[in-house]
């Protein structure tokens, strides 16, 4: 019982190094483990023992080095859980092409995982409700992911929430998938800023072969940081409980 304890643990002490973006401190993992620091630094030693390139130290923290990952079958009770609840939601919530590969996803896990694990996805326990009165996409959003990856401009007509009939060229960067819309944001060349659009309110969409100046993955953090900025002076300027009830403004402004 105590080396099935103990090769669990060595599990989740590479689980946490790998998804962490720095070092990690022998005081947070026992933290997380709830086990002491002193069983951590076993710990630490013996997967390096067992050739995890592990590296760091005590005091400092330890950092997992690339390339190295675990089988795909080792998978916990509430990771299962947790790809299941998540593939759910998309399901429901996500355009046709994600839907379906939200479906794919839950029958490679069921088709990979020990008998002792597939009651958690025959029958789970945790369910995403159904959506009723759930607006149609009026573009294609899997061509709008796929122009997104490519860093490529779309031409929208766009009616706003007021009926107001508007025709821009946007730099797509993400998608927002909220309970009952999808909202297209990106740098509308027309503001000269970041704005959002919801794709049940599309008119009509061109898809350019056009390339933006910027690489998305740059874009997508100057529009972070804008959006970091703005919540921080919400914050400041104690209007934080009123951003955080209007989910639209919290994004970025719709026009």
């Amino acid at each position: 019982m105590n080396a099935m304890r103990r090769a669990e643990r060595l599990f989740q002490i590479v689980q946490i190094l790998r998804r962490a973006r720095g070092p990690v401190t022998a005081d947070s993992i026992a933290l997380e483990l709830e086990t002491s620091k002193r069983s951590v630094y076993r710990d630490i030693a013996a997967l390096i023992g067992q050739r995890v390139p592990v590296r760091g130290e005590a005091g400092i923290g330890y950092v997992l080095e690339r390339g190295f990952d675990l089988p795909p079958l080792m998978l916990t009770s509430d990771e299962v859980e947790a790809a299941v609840l998540g593939a759910q939601w998309v399901a429901r919530r996500g355009d046709p092409a994600l839907a379906r590969a939200a479906r794919d996803l839950v029958a490679k896990i069921e088709a990979i995982v020990p008998e002792t694990l597939r009651p958690h996805i025959d029958d789970p326990a945790l369910r995403v409700s159904p959506l009723w009165d759930e607006p149609t996409d009026m573009i294609d959003m899997a061509a709008v992911r796929a122009h997104i990856h490519g860093g490529r401009k779309i031409a929208l007509d766009y009616r706003d929430v007021e009926g107001r009939a508007t025709s821009r060229v946007i730099w797509p960067v993400t998608i927002g998938y909220r309970d009952t819309s999808r909202t297209i944001i990106g740098w509308c060349e027309l503001r000269a800023d970041f704005r959002s659009f919801r794709a049940d309110r599309v008119v009509g969409a061109e898809f350019l072969d056009e390339r933006y100046p910027e690489r998305p993955t740059i874009l997508r953090a100057k529009w972070r940081r804008k959006l970091e900025a703005e919540m921080r002076g919400c914050e400041e300027g104690g209007e934080w409980g009123q951003l955080q009830s209007t989910p639209a403004k919290a994004e970025v402004q719709e026009s």
